[in-house]
């Protein structure tokens, strides 16, 4: 017993005793609040190419109604995608999930994606390799999505699948087989198997994985320990960069290994980028371990330039402005 609860009756000290566990579970529930980072003095509005890269730009968390944030996103996709083709730059859109708001209703993804992401003006929906989300499968299983996707976002009902972009190779997986009791232990150990499979016969020498749930987070989710399995398996296999989205923010994370230890030598690069439209939240004080770069408050999307043996990064956000540059290479 407090010294505030010593001399109150029982009945009282029970009120009390709820009202602190209230708030203990609003304060855990809670999402951080939005302080907008501001911009880097050096925000410029080009990139450095690499000779004879390929380029992957998307993000997740994106289409939601009214908000104009998706089409401002997808804008910038659509300008990017069209002056690669110029430029003759073989080139993919990916999402990260949580591809519609507020959930995957077909009418959701009729009156909010089709208006922004999915407009048929613009280069998109041609090139668009998707991540399948939690949001996506509320109302309708994810009946909507696979038909809107077809092939494009696997087999039907699984979501996990890969493909060859320039030098490297795009593993997506389906985070939701791990989290949702809904889908069956089986298909849990099927898409491990089949990762385990990818990785061991991939004749690209980089490797990046693509799914929705990141294992690391400074946001208010703050990371996913359920994820640990398939990050165990990527490290096994040397994956490279890990792209996630679920938090709506931007932030990158050192190498490190799936326990969350740096490591310089086989670790991999998380990047999360929720910011394609959906309402941004901020970030947890302390920030999660090994993270090196948040963006809190701005929307924009990530941009892969994928060489030989290595690649480069960028967040553009939504007003023309450069984030985070920086490189790495495969293992």
């Amino acid at each position: 017993m407090t010294a505030t609860e010593r001399g109150v009756p029982r009945p009282q000290r029970l009120v009390l005793l709820a009202s602190g566990l209230l708030a203990l579970l609003l304060s855990t529930n809670c999402f951080p609040p939005v302080e907008v980072t501001p911009p880097p003095a050096d925000a410029p509005a080009e990139l450095v190419a690499l000779s004879g890269a390929s380029v992957m730009i998307g993000v997740g968390d994106i289409a939601t109604c009214p908000s104009p944030f998706d089409e401002a996103t997808a804008r910038i996709v659509d300008s990017v995608s069209r002056a690669d083709s110029a430029a003759k730059v073989e080139d993919v859109v990916f999402t990260l999930g949580d591809n519609v708001y507020p959930t995957g209703a077909r009418a959701n993804w009729d009156r909010c994606w089709r208006s922004s992401w999915g407009d048929t003006a613009k280069r998109i929906m041609k090139w668009l390799r998707p991540v399948v989300g939690n949001h996506d499968l509320n109302d309708g299983f994810g009946e909507a999505y696979y038909a809107l996707f077809g092939d494009a976002a696997g087999p039907k009902g699984k979501g996990f699948y890969a493909y060859d972009i320039g030098e490297w190779r795009a593993v997506v997986l389906n985070s939701e087989i791990v989290v949702n009791p809904a889908f069956p232990v089986e298909l849990r150990r099927e898409q491990e198997e089949w990762l385990k499979r990818e990785l061991a016969t991939n004749g690209k020498q980089c490797t990046v994985a693509m799914f929705h749930r990141p294992r690391f987070s400074s946001g208010g989710h703050a990371g996913d320990l359920r994820m640990t399995s398939l990050w165990s398996i990527l490290y096994e296999g040397n994956a490279d960069v890990i792209l996630n989205g679920h938090e709506h923010h931007y932030e990158r994370f050192a190498p490190q290994t799936p326990a969350g230890l740096r490591d310089t030598v086989r670790g991999i690069t998380q990047i999360i980028a929720g910011t394609g439209g959906a309402d941004l939240t901020g970030v947890r004080v302390p920030v999660a371990p090994n993270s090196m770069v948040r963006v809190v408050g701005h929307y924009g999307v990530l941009k892969l330039t994928l060489g030989a043996g290595e690649y480069q990064h960028a967040f553009l956000d939504i007003d023309g402005r450069i984030w985070d540059r920086a490189a790495g290479k495969c293992h």
